[in-house]
């Protein structure tokens, strides 16, 4: 556990320490700022509800891009640079640099869009909103951050370059986000299948309308675990290489 922390601990200094870090966090601010300036501060009569609805929408969209740019790096640049050999020469097994690369990346995401709060606040002091509303709906930003992150920690995994890495981890996540629409043209049991696993549809929308259920956090974790399971076997295949 400790290697794992501070494994966790170096790379989210690294975030801060590089040029990159700043610019996913500043675009990711900006965009989210433009989006709630666009649809949150519409002259148009709203429920408060819908406002704070839309914003958990477009801000799941913007930390999922995000994550995708963080994660790009995590393995695949420390295999470009010769340092990622000194890693598996360390004493941490592959399960152990999968998840301190992994929970670093989430850190920063996490620390991302606790930056955004002021937004939520704004339609929360001007408007009628439950504070159950916005935390669950920042629960499941968070729980599809982590499950963007896993997957880009596969793709990292996989890819000998960064930009193999952006694009098989944008490949990963747009397969499951259009599950749903899959579902359509497919027969059951096929359809079943596809409709369960749509991230958003299916399980994303009752976090962003204030609704708590565990079958829904149980899917982020399982999902997010799949991926993570899935890079420490791509790892280990690499070592016995």
């Amino acid at each position: 556990m400790n290697a794992v922390l501070l494994l966790a601990s170096r790379e989210l200094r690294t975030y801060f320490n590089t040029t990159w870090g700043w610019i996913v966090l500043a675009s990711v601010l900006l965009f989210d700022g433009l989006f709630f300036n666009i649809f949150g501060l519409t002259e148009r009569a709203r429920y408060s509800a819908e406002v704070l609805e839309d914003f958990f929408f477009y801000t799941s969209g913007t930390v999922m891009i995000g994550g995708l740019f963080l994660t790009m790096r995590l393995i695949a640049e420390e295999r470009q640079t010769g340092t990622l050999v000194l890693l598996e020469s360390a004493p941490l097994s592959a399960a152990q640099l999968v998840a301190g690369k992994f929970f670093g990346a989430w850190g920063f995401l996490l620390i991302i869009l606790a930056c955004t709060t002021y937004m939520p606040a704004l339609i929360f002091v001007n408007g009628k909103v439950s504070a159950a509303q916005v935390g669950v709906g920042y629960l499941g930003v968070a729980l599809s951050a982590g499950t963007t992150i896993a997957i880009g920690t596969f793709a990292s995994a996989l890819a000998r370059n960064q930009l193999l890495a952006v694009v098989l981890g944008g490949a990963f996540t747009l397969s499951i986000l259009i599950c749903w629409f899959l579902a359509r043209f497919t027969e059951a049991p096929l359809s079943d299948v596809l409709a369960y696993l749509a991230i958003w549809d299916k399980h994303f929308q009752p976090f962003m309308r204030g609704r708590l259920n565990t079958e829904n956090i149980v899917y982020f974790l399982s999902v997010s675990f799949a991926f993570l399971l899935a890079a420490t076997r791509a790892m280990q295949a690499r070592r016995w290489q």
